[in-house]
């Protein structure tokens, strides 16, 4: 999804990953002759990406405060990461768009707030539970996307559920005991996420979004 906007850009465009883990967009990118830098909070990975890959650029940090300058990457993506803080996406819009340049482009997923977790969290609304939940992640809903961005002040391009047949294994498992990695898991999920549509069952959203071109 994301080759027709790499074949548009000119060589050695920056870009940045953030949330790298592993640096493996890092180094893919790299071989494609982009400027591309990995972001993580890990300082511990950090610093053994970078004492492995030195021809590589790894930088450790929060994103949504970062210490790069402004209007400098033309590219920024991020993989499962913005639904991350429980205050929401708005600080990491913010400083996505004060990181790329005017007209740059941004990609993001995020767990998708699909119908069957809306049938499932009607459902959980009924029964009371007196166990506290730590916060660990949102999900949203295709129009809750939107309206994130927008009020980031991008410019939306596509948004899009990914990752049916991940959808598929989760459900298999959390309603039925299934393991993720049993032959018949991955047989069922690959036939059901042929039937089912996306906005039923997907888990991610994926998501291209450009920051507004300055007029002169």
């Amino acid at each position: 999804m994301m080759a027709p906007y790499l074949q548009k850009l000119p060589k050695n465009a920056a870009i940045l990953d953030g949330g790298c883990g592993l640096g493996d967009w890092v180094l893919y990118l790299k071989g494609m002759g982009f400027n591309t830098t990995g972001l993580d909070i890990s300082k511990k990975v950090i610093a053994q990406l970078q004492d492995r890959f030195p021809h590589a650029n790894f930088s450790s940090g929060d994103i949504r405060r970062t210490e790069f300058t402004g209007d400098s990457f033309d590219l920024y993506f991020s993989w499962g990461v913005f639904e991350h803080f429980e205050n929401g996406p708005q600080d990491c819009l913010r400083e996505a768009a004060r990181l790329l340049r005017p007209g740059g482009l941004l990609f993001i997923t995020v767990p998708h707030d699909n119908l069957r977790h809306s049938f499932l969290s009607a459902f959980r609304s009924f029964i009371k539970n007196s166990q506290p939940i730590r916060f660990y992640q949102y999900r949203f809903t295709r129009s809750e996307l939107i309206a994130e961005l927008i009020a980031g002040e991008f410019d939306i391009e596509i948004i899009k559920p990914i990752h049916k047949r991940q959808g598929v294994l989760r459900f298999l498992h959390h309603s039925f005991g299934l393991p993720y990695d049993w032959l018949i898991s991955r047989a069922l999920a690959a036939v059901i996420s042929i039937l089912i549509p996306g906005l039923v069952i997907s888990h991610m959203l994926f998501a291209v979004a450009r920051k507004p071109s300055q007029t002169s």
